[in-house]
């Protein structure tokens, strides 16, 4: 609990067999989850075995992609803070404590991987991600004139119960660019949020988008095209 409000965990699985026994153990030693949540969506054989060595609850959503995964794991969590992470061990959970220090002033708190001296050693952040979410953040925050942005990409974040009902309705993202949808939705009905900093590491195996450059090429145009159709929406 934070300030004696509750708070959910949840982790999406898809190739995380190697490291997410190890990531939920992390947030376990926090002591501060109430429940952990691992959306199975479709995740790699023997997955399930390493989530049960844990005190995590493990859902399965059959409909592929991230939002998917997230949305089913929103729905099942019971928290009134609802925070989404990657088991891939890319984040380190004790940063949660970040995210949680900013949750009385700011109803949604995301990361943001851009900060060079927070980029560990072997982090897939090279000059095409990390200028690419750059500029995708500066985008946004330029279109809609918001808080600064300098990553649409990063998915460790929080967002209180009260928010994410705000917002449910509207979510129509099912693949990878569900977390800049939400933040656009957070943005259009004046939820108040900020970015901060987070540590970024290696990730443990080979990701399913951000592994390939033309995947990632293709997810940042999907991006771009997102932000402009909220845009022209909200200017017609």
């Amino acid at each position: 609990m934070w300030q004696h409000k509750t708070i959910s965990v949840i982790l999406p699985t898809l190739n995380e067999k190697k490291s997410i026994r190890k990531v939920i153990k992390q947030f376990e030693k926090l002591k501060l989850a109430d429940e952990i949540i691992v959306v199975n969506n479709n995740a790699v054989k023997g997955t399930s075995k390493e989530v049960s060595r844990t005190s995590a609850r493990e859902v399965f959503e059959p409909v592929r992609g991230y939002g998917s995964a997230i949305r089913r794991g929103l729905r099942e969590a019971k928290g009134y803070y609802l925070v989404i992470c990657e088991p891939d061990g890319t984040f380190e959970a004790r940063d949660l404590y970040k995210l949680l220090s900013y949750s009385l002033e700011f109803d949604f708190v995301v990361g943001t991987r851009t900060t060079q001296s927070l980029i560990w050693e072997g982090a897939n952040m090279g000059l095409f991600l990390k200028w690419g979410n750059y500029i995708a953040g500066k985008i946004v925050e330029f279109l809609f004139n918001t808080a600064q942005l300098t990553d649409a990409g990063c998915t460790y974040r929080l967002i209180n119960r009260q928010a994410y009902r705000t917002i449910e309705p509207y979510i129509h993202e099912e693949g990878n660019s569900f977390g800049l949808e939400m933040i656009i939705l957070i943005i259009l009905h004046k939820i108040p949020f900020i970015q901060i900093p987070v540590n970024y590491k290696r990730r443990v195996g080979v990701s399913s988008v951000t592994g390939s450059r033309s995947k990632a090429l293709i997810l940042g145009i999907e991006m771009i095209w997102i932000t402009l159709k909220y845009w022209f929406v909200v200017n017609k």
